[in-house]
C-alpha cells in the first residue's frame, strides 16, 4: 500500500524558480554561528544602522493611538498623499494616491507588478548584473527572462543599441535598477533619455524601475525614468523604506504607476496580504514628509566605507573592479582565481570560491552567478569598517592560499 509521501506531491512551480542567493547564504553564515564560528557577513543588503528616532517615535505613537486594525488593501490614504509629497519634492514628479499601491517591501511590490502585467510567453529584458529575485518573479509569472550581458567598462550599464537589439514582438516589460544592485551603477539623465528614445519608438513595453537605493548615491542627484512625461504611463517606479530610511523590518514598499496597472496591483495583493502593516505605515508617513537628514548621514558614512573598500580590493591580486556610484556593494570580478586550489579545496567558479570564503575566511559573500555574471562575486560594506577590514584581510589570507 502507498504511503502518504508517495502519493501526495508539491506543485511543479517550485521547480522553476531557485531560492534567493542572497537568504541562502545569510542561511549559511548563521549555522556557523549557531557552531561558535565568528563568521562576518558581507552578504545581506542590510544597513547596519538604526531606524532614525523621529520615525521610531512615530510607530510608537501609533500603537498608543491603536492603529491596530486591518488596513486598507492599497494603503492608508495619508500614506499614499505621503509617498506623493515624496515623489513631487525628491523627484520632481506628479503623482495622485491612486497611482500608489503600498506593499509589504519592495519585494511584493515587484512581484506585484511583474505579476499584473507579464503573461505567459512574454519576454522580460533583464540587463546583467541585476538583483537575484527579477528573474525568479518572471518565472513566477510564466514570462521568459532575456538576459542582457553589460560589461564593466560601460560600468553595467545598457545601452540604447544594445536594448534596442533585444527587443522582439514578445517584448512586454525592461526591469532595471538605479542605483543597481549588485554593481552600484547609477544612470545619468542623459543614458536615460537615450533608453528613452528606443522606448518611445517601442510602445507596447512597460518599464519597471527599481529605486530603492535612491538616497544612497554617492555622484549626485537621483534620476528617475520616470521623468519622461510621454513614457510615464507606462513606467512602474518601486522604492520603500529599507535601504534609504534602515527599515529593513518594517517591510514596506510602495510602487507609482498608471491608474490601471496600480489597480491590478491591488487586486492581486487583495488575494496575497491585504493591506501592509498598520504601525508600519504610520511610521513611514513621518519617513516621507520629514527630515532626511538622517538618511544622507547614513549615505556620508557608506560614501567613506567606498573608498576604504576600493583601497583594500586594490591589494586583492586577480580582483578587477568597477566604482560603485551608489547602493552599498561592490561586485569584483574573480574568475583569475578559477582552477586554482588550497591542496583541499578546487575553485572552479565562483560559487565555489564564495562556499571557500565561508567555509575558510568565515566571510560570507553572494556569488556573481546569482545576479547574471558568474565571473564576479559580490560583497557588501553595509557593515562596520571595523568588521569590513578584519573580513578583507581574511579573504587576502585564504586567497593567497589558492595557487
Amino acid at each position: 500500500m502507498p504511503t502518504t509521501t508517495d502519493v501526495l506531491t508539491i506543485s511543479s512551480l517550485l521547480s522553476k524558480f531557485n531560492e534567493p542567493e542572497t537568504l541562502k547564504m545569510a542561511k549559511l553564515g548563521r549555522e556557523l554561528r549557531a557552531k561558535g564560528v565568528d563568521v562576518i557577513d558581507l552578504s545581506l543588503g542590510e544597513p547596519d544602522f538604526d531606524t532614525p528616532v523621529h520615525i521610531k517615535e512615530a510607530a510608537k505613537k501609533a500603537i498608543d493611538d491603536n492603529w491596530s486594525h486591518y488596513t486598507p488593501v492599497a494603503g492608508y490614504p495619508d500614506l499614499r498623499e505621503a509617498v506623493c509629497t515624496k515623489l513631487k519634492r525628491d523627484n520632481n514628479l506628479d503623482y495622485k494616491a491612486e497611482n500608489i499601491v503600498v506593499s509589504t517591501g519592495a519585494k511584493q511590490s515587484l512581484a506585484n507588478a511583474i505579476l499584473a502585467v507579464v503573461d505567459a510567453g512574454d519576454e522580460v529584458i533583464i540587463p546583467a548584473p541585476f538583483w537575484v529575485t527579477y528573474s525568479e518573479l518572471v518565472k513566477i509569472a510564466g514570462g521568459v527572462a532575456v538576459i542582457v550581458p553589460t560589461s564593466m567598462e560601460d560600468n553595467y550599464k545598457i545601452t540604447p543599441a544594445t536594448l534596442e537589439s533585444y527587443i522582439t514582438p514578445k517584448s512586454k516589460l525592461f526591469l532595471f535598477s538605479s542605483p543597481c544592485n549588485p554593481s552600484g551603477s547609477v544612470y545619468t539623465k542623459d543614458e536615460l533619455e537615450g533608453l528613452a528614445e528606443v522606448f518611445r519608438k517601442n510602445p507596447g513595453i512597460y518599464i519597471i524601475s527599481d529605486e530603492i537605493y535612491e538616497y544612497i548615491n554617492f555622484i549626485g542627484k537621483h534620476e528617475s525614468i520616470a521623468q519622461f512625461d510621454e513614457l510615464k504611463d507606462r513606467i512602474i517606479i518601486i522604492n520603500g523604506l529599507s535601504k534609504g530610511f534602515a527599515m529593513t523590518g518594517y517591510r514596506l514598499g510602495y510602487i507609482a504607476a498608471s491608474v490601471p496597472v496600480a489597480k491590478a496591483c491591488e487586486k492581486l495583493q487583495g488575494q496575497f496580504t491585504s493591506g501592509t502593516n498598520s504601525i508600519t505605515q504610520k511610521a513611514a508617513v513621518v519617513a516621507f514628509t520629514t527630515d532626511l537628514k538622517p538618511s544622507m548621514e547614513m549615505t556620508q558614512e557608506f560614501a567613506r566605507r567606498r573608498e576604504r573598500v576600493k583601497e583594500l580590493i586594490a591589494t586583492i591580486p586577480g580582483w578587477k573592479c568597477a566604482q560603485p556610484d551608489g547602493a552599498f556593494y561592490v561586485f569584483p570580478e574573480v574568475d583569475y582565481y578559477f582552477g586554482k586550489s588550497d591542496g583541499e579545496n578546487k575553485i572552479e567558479n565562483a560559487d565555489d570560491l564564495c562556499m571557500y570564503l565561508l567555509n575558510v575566511a568565515h566571510v560570507s559573500t553572494v556569488t556573481g552567478r546569482a545576479f547574471g555574471n558568474p565571473k564576479c562575486i559580490r560583497l557588501s560594506f553595509a557593515n562596520s569598517l571595523p568588521k569590513i577590514e578584519a573580513a578583507y584581510a581574511r579573504i587576502k589570507e585564504v586567497l593567497a592560499k589558492l595557487k
